[in-house]
């Protein structure tokens, strides 16, 4: 019988395709993913990505003349939040699992099978140290100057840092929890060391970089401040302060962008 629901036919590929269990658990986070893209949503990031349930998606939203323009626009949308890489894993990830409903008749064709991977981005010249140390000099207020120090000095993803709560922070060794089970926790160095403590005073729970406002209903509890009732600062919003303070740096005025103090995590 061919399933009506979406995550009903993942969970049958996942069950029955030769996937080796590390696959399947990667597998299972992307097609989770496509549920939201495909109904127009963005995925939630950080802890509420894996507790949240995604929308109920009929299967046949994937079949039809109008699916491969519908899976098109997603993937593009989603390589624009996420990059290249990620978006590209993801798509893979989608192929895989229509060729194999479409080998049992559950789709006429595969809605992916048009859409071209996208070639790696090359990364941007990296900043010498005398920028890095400029942008770091900045006048700027504090939340600013400890998520850019956080990027400087732990090289994790800036989603992930954005992503980090007060109560995963261990200030006296300089650590925090990641989110995601099993990974090593994110370390970091003297910049940040000095100025977080400055930043959490007084808090002992929600995201760590808050807005400049309150969050709007509906907001989940994970991702405002129990305190202010101030939401979590996004990546779009951080980006744009990092662009607009660094404008006078950049000889072309245009500022730089966040991923330039990024290092390899040590």
């Amino acid at each position: 019988m061919i399933p009506v629901e979406y995550a009903v036919a993942v969970d049958r590929y996942l069950a029955g395709a030769p996937l080796a269990e590390g696959s399947r658990r990667v597998y299972r986070i992307a097609l989770r993913t496509w549920a939201w893209l495909l109904v127009g949503r963005t995925p939630p990031t950080g802890p509420e990505r894996r507790r949240a349930a995604p929308p109920v998606l009929p299967l046949a939203a994937l079949d039809g003349s109008d699916a491969p323009r519908r899976v098109a626009g997603a993937f593009a949308a989603r390589a624009a939040e996420v990059g290249p890489r990620t978006a590209n894993r993801e798509l893979a990830a989608l192929r895989s699992a229509a060729r194999w409903w479409c080998a049992r008749g559950w789709l006429a064709a595969d809605p992916a099978a048009g859409v071209r991977p996208l070639p790696p981005v090359a990364p941007a010249p990296g900043p010498t140290e005398d920028r890095a140390r400029a942008v770091l000099a900045l006048r700027a207020p504090l939340r600013e100057k400890v998520l850019w120090h956080l990027v400087r000095e732990t090289g994790a993803p800036i989603g992930q840092l954005l992503a980090l709560d007060v109560d995963r922070l261990d200030l006296a060794n300089r650590q925090a929890r990641t989110a995601a089970a099993g990974e090593r926790p994110l370390r970091w160095r003297g910049g940040a060391a000095r100025l977080l403590p400055l930043l959490v005073a007084g808090r002992t729970a929600g995201p760590l970089f808050l807005t400049d406002r309150r969050a709007p209903a509906g907001t989940p509890p994970a991702d405002r401040c129990p305190l202010t009732g101030r939401g979590r600062l996004s990546y779009r919003r951080a980006a744009e302060l990092f662009t607009a303070a660094t404008a006078p740096l950049d000889p072309a005025g245009r500022g730089w962008t966040l991923h330039l103090l990024a290092e390899p995590r040590r």
